[in-house]
């Protein structure tokens, strides 16, 4: 691909796009393919390169420079040596952790700015001066201290350097840029969305932010993914109970990340009301802050509608990654009470199982426990279009969604659903106003990690047709009225021009 020198709109992408398929990424495909009329380039973060196969995405020509920047991969090659470090960048960070603990409208963003630039820099500081320099060294301790002497200084301190390492090679990044660009649109806080704030700071170009889950809270979700794979209670807002200190500290980092990227950018967007309610109580301007829906292209499903059998097939589907947070176990134990009451009844797992291989394992081996082969398959990646007309139901299990664009193709295939009680999965399924919910339900919510309330809500629709045939009826009308791709695209347009009108 040329590497042109001005993109319209450079988007930081962290771990999505075009390396991993659906969800955020088949979002930042629709935008690139839908407005031809902007020039893009990409900026992709991941962990380490070897994680990542090749990709999965044909870039459209719209895209002009593409860049790939891995996190974990480069140690720092310089050797150990003691230096004094910058005294007065060392008093503004402490300043900034201040804040970080006790945010207040008062932080001097003038200084904000000169401390972010010069970060990495010799000018400032340097990650030399991070790792081996007695000022640094001497305000660990004293935060060790002052908050964390009951837990293991080994623990907290490399946990300081782990948390500290990436946000270097980000500013390395970000000096290093090769492209101009009109504005930075970061899909994510976290490290994209750091990285943003670096390059808004440095170039004076707008930052806009999309949000299409709550970055921190997806991280809180991650850390106890180990305990959602042997445990099926239901989550509550309680997540610090139980973890070790070092988890917390990189929960409380990540939600520092977040004050940092809401301050700089404008807007910020979200994909539904109650995540611009988190937004805002988690450090955003609630000026800045908007709600732009994702859309789908109705078209491409409506022959879809029309190749649906006569019959309703008892074909019970999830599509999505076959990874912890899409919580397959608690759909393979589903389908375990779903086919006692329905023996003709299948589970189709449809999803790309390359991102957690240990995890597929479990499953298989679950499915094998559990007595259900023939009955729960696995198809890996398949074409959309070819499997929705067979399926009789949609399920999603997850623990954590943002808003599953999954859901609206399923609607406009004439697909009824059930799914969690996560992100925006409710309002989509029932309604966000007076009016969409007048519509009726297109389907049966349930809560997280419940298998027998998942089997119960594909039992009730699959054996009463004239209930199915009323989701069917709610979920495409509920699309078609508030779901287009015109509508979000419009939205985006609009966010587009403003930028680049600065």
């Amino acid at each position: 691909m040329p590497q042109q020198r001005y993109a319209d709109i450079t988007l930081l992408l962290e771990g999505t796009y075009p390396f991993i398929r659906g969800g955020v990424s088949g979002w930042v495909h629709q935008i690139l393919e839908a407005l031809p009329e902007r020039t893009f380039s990409l900026i992709f973060l991941g962990s380490r390169k070897s994680d990542y196969d090749e990709q999965k995405y044909v870039l459209p020509e719209n895209v002009v420079h593409m860049e790939c920047h891995y996190l974990w991969d480069r140690v720092t090659a310089f050797k150990p040596k003691t230096c004094k470090g910058n005294e007065e960048y060392i008093k503004n960070s402490g300043k900034l952790h201040d804040w970080f603990r006790n945010p207040c409208p008062e932080f001097d963003e003038a200084a904000l700015e000169k401390l972010l630039v010069s970060l990495g820099q010799p000018s400032g500081f340097t990650a030399e001066e991070f790792f081996f320099s007695d000022g640094t060294w001497q305000q660990i301790c004293e935060y060790y201290n002052k908050y964390n002497a009951e837990n293991s200084f080994i623990h907290y301190l490399w946990s300081i350097k782990a948390t500290h390492a990436p946000l270097f090679r980000l500013a390395s990044v970000a000096h290093q840029l090769s492209v101009e660009t009109g504005a930075f649109h970061t899909v994510s806080t976290g490290y994209a969305g750091f990285l943003g704030v670096l390059l808004h700071y440095k170039t004076g170009r707008p930052l806009i932010l999309t949000e299409h889950g709550i970055y921190t809270k997806e991280r809180k979700v991650d850390l106890q993914s180990l305990f959602i794979r042997e445990h099926h209670d239901s989550l509550n807002d309680a997540l610090y109970m139980g973890m070790q200190y070092q988890e917390i500290l990189w929960i409380r980092y990540f939600e520092s990340l977040g004050r940092l990227i809401y301050k700089a950018s404008n807007p910020v967007i979200s994909l539904y009301e109650n995540n611009r309610r988190r937004q805002i109580a988690d450090g955003a301007d609630s000026e800045r802050t908007q709600v732009i829906p994702n859309g789908m292209q109705i078209e491409r499903f409506l022959s879809l509608r029309a190749e649906r059998p006569v019959k309703i097939p008892r074909v019970i589907g999830l599509l999505g990654r076959i990874v912890p947070i899409k919580d397959i176990k608690t759909f393979i134990r589903a389908m375990r009470t779903v086919v006692i009451q329905l023996p003709e009844a299948e589970g189709w797992l449809i999803g790309p199982e390359d991102e957690d291989k240990e995890y597929v394992e479990e499953c298989r081996s679950l499915v094998q426990e559990l007595g259900l082969e023939g009955k729960v398959r696995f198809l890996g990646f398949q074409k959309i279009s070819d499997i929705l007309p067979r399926l009789g139901l949609l399920v999603l299990t997850s623990i954590s969604e943002a808003f599953p664009l999954v859901l609206l193709e399923a609607f406009a295939s004439g697909l009824p659903v059930v799914t969690t009680d996560v992100g925006a999965c409710r309002e989509i399924l029932e309604g966000s106003s007076e009016e969409d919910r007048a519509l009726g339900c297109a389907g049966i919510v349930t809560p997280i990690a419940d298998p027998e309330a998942t089997a119960a809500g594909v039992i009730a629709l699959l054996t009463d047709d004239d209930r199915w045939y009323a989701a069917q009826k709610a979920g495409i009308q509920r699309v078609e009225n508030y779901y287009t791709q015109s509508r979000m695209l419009d939205s985006y347009k609009r966010v587009y021009d403003q930028a680049l009108a600065q």
